[in-house]
């Protein structure tokens, strides 16, 4: 039997809870060509400079499986044009800007800010179900309801509603998986999911629009400014991608940072006493435990000749931001987790036009998270290390995170230090 290429070792589940090994032999090939034609970029200067390249298209139609195949859902209720992120300019640069105004800065500029004390609420609510038991799990109980609870809540979805998202959620997450078919029927599953998501959405809209409130959905159907409305069928996509995007990675952040924590346990207690310590903590974990390990459906609109190596048109790239992120002519040791890291410039939200669009929200949701567990729990440790992973490697986080606990403390109080030091991973 053939030996498996060192991204074919990325994908093997068997591999999830630690890949960093296999970035590193990725590195050494700063762009290398896969078997089936695809160019695999891993050195941190070299993916900076595709995702700036204007001749890197987003939009999967462009892929070779898919070049010339009328492809794309149709418009309407009973189906999802591409969102923003899956286009290139000008659409892209038009739908992201109509998606901001409601969303942040500049015309909105303190709707996620302002979204802090009602996250610290949440947070301690869902701690306090904590209470009186000796073992939790992070992921179902904590870092799933606390962004699925916030994205529903910026978006107008009804809260007896919200479980519904979690089907489609997963479903839509499996098709970023290089490992679970082809690239055209990994597009072809998500037109269907689209196509029952899109249905509901379109039904929330007509509710909004009969009773506008302060939600995005409302906020991009009442817009008067420069090249507003956006059409009903790019704001059900828009609402579509917040939706699901908007918690399945921070879910992960969130996982990962708790275990990212738990193994530094001298981190744990400097957050602990220096609670400003997590705005550059959440940086640190977004470069050492990204939630998207990579980026696929990039295409090459032309030839493109970088470290060494020209990409031909029409080629499938994979940008490999996980790897950048530890690469150590970028970082001086990059292994090592360090929140006091300066100049931090990492991948973990991409860079350039596709920059994620719910980068503040992440942020400040995850800041929120870590503080509240970081402040109540007490000696907080990992029942197993390491803990099962989910099986999709572009979206890597645990799929449970079982942590014991003696106790929960008030949440006006700080969680008392814990002193005993326990070894550090990796």
């Amino acid at each position: 039997m053939a030996q498996s290429s060192i991204f074919e070792q990325v994908l093997d589940p068997a591999n999830r809870a630690d890949p960093f090994p296999l970035y590193a032999q990725l590195r050494k090939t700063p762009v290398a060509r896969q078997p089936d034609g695809t160019y695999l970029v891993s050195t941190y200067d070299e993916i900076v400079a595709l995702l700036h390249d204007h001749r890197v298209s987003s939009d999967p139609r462009n892929h070779p499986e898919l070049a010339g195949v009328p492809s794309a859902p149709q418009e309407g209720p009973s189906g999802l044009p591409l969102a923003f992120i899956s286009r290139d300019p000008p659409e892209h640069d038009r739908l992201r800007d109509l998606a901001t105004r409601p969303f942040g800065p500049p015309s909105t500029p303190g709707r996620i800010e302002d979204m802090r004390p009602w996250l610290t609420e949440i947070a301690d609510g869902l701690i306090d179900n904590f209470a009186g038991r000796s073992r939790v799990d992070i992921v179902d109980e904590f870092a799933y309801p606390l962004p699925v609870t916030a994205i529903c809540r910026l978006l107008g979805v009804p809260r007896e509603d919200q479980p519904r998202f979690h089907h489609w959620a997963d479903a839509i997450i499996e098709t970023v998986d290089p490992a679970t078919g082809t690239f055209a029927e990994r597009q072809r599953r998500r037109t269907e999911i689209n196509a029952e998501l899109g249905a509901y959405l379109n039904g929330l809209a007509d509710a909004h629009a009969r009773r506008p409130g302060d939600d995005l959905i409302s906020g991009m159907l009442t817009d008067t400014g420069p090249g507003a409305p956006m059409s009903r069928a790019d704001l059900i996509s828009t609402a579509a991608l917040l939706l699901v995007a908007g918690h399945e990675t921070t879910v992960n952040l969130i996982a990962n940072g708790t275990l990212a924590l738990l193994r530094h346990p001298d981190v744990l207690d400097r957050l602990r006493d220096e609670p400003q310590l997590i705005t550059p903590l959440v940086e640190e974990l977004l470069r050492y435990e990204p939630p998207v390990q990579f980026l696929t459906s990039r295409t090459a609109l032309a030839d493109i000749d970088i470290a060494g190596t020209t990409i031909p048109r029409g080629s499938p790239i994979t940008l490999m931001l996980a790897a950048g992120s530890r690469d150590p002519a970028r970082f001086p040791d990059p292994e090592r987790f360090d929140p006091d890291r300066t100049d931090n410039v990492h991948l973990g939200y991409g860079s350039g036009i596709h920059y994620c669009f719910g980068a503040p929200l992440a942020r400040v949701e995850t800041q929120v998270a870590l503080s509240a567990l970081a402040r109540r729990l007490v000696h907080p440790r990992l029942a197993a290390d390491p803990p099962p992973y989910r099986p999709n490697p572009t979206l890597r986080g645990p799929r449970h995170l079982p942590v014991d606990i003696d106790a929960v403390a008030p949440a006006t109080q700080a969680a008392p230090r814990e002193r005993v030091l326990r070894p550090a991973h990796r």
